[in-house]
């Protein structure tokens, strides 16, 4: 037989690596959205549901962007900007 673990297979790291990105994107997910709830409270479900989309670099972007938004209709506008 194979003298090779499971561990050791291009697929296992692969998915893996992938289970780290998602931990990753959540893990911003979560900080962005706290940030906004504080400085804004209570966030609309659409803008809730629109900010768990965001890949991993534009949640890194609106983290940087929310410093800047005066009000919601700011962060709305930061959005549709990126479709």
């Amino acid at each position: 037989m194979l003298d090779i673990t499971l561990q050791e297979t291009r697929v296992y790291r692969e998915i893996k690596e992938e289970g780290r990105e998602e931990g990753r994107q959540q893990e911003a997910v979560n900080f962005v959205m706290r940030l906004l709830t504080k400085r804004f409270g209570e966030l609309p479900q659409v803008v809730r549901v629109r900010i768990e989309g965001l890949a991993l670099e534009e949640l890194e972007a609106l983290g940087e962007a929310l410093l800047d938004f005066e009000g919601v209709d700011e962060l709305q506008k930061w959005l549709a900007e990126r479709g």
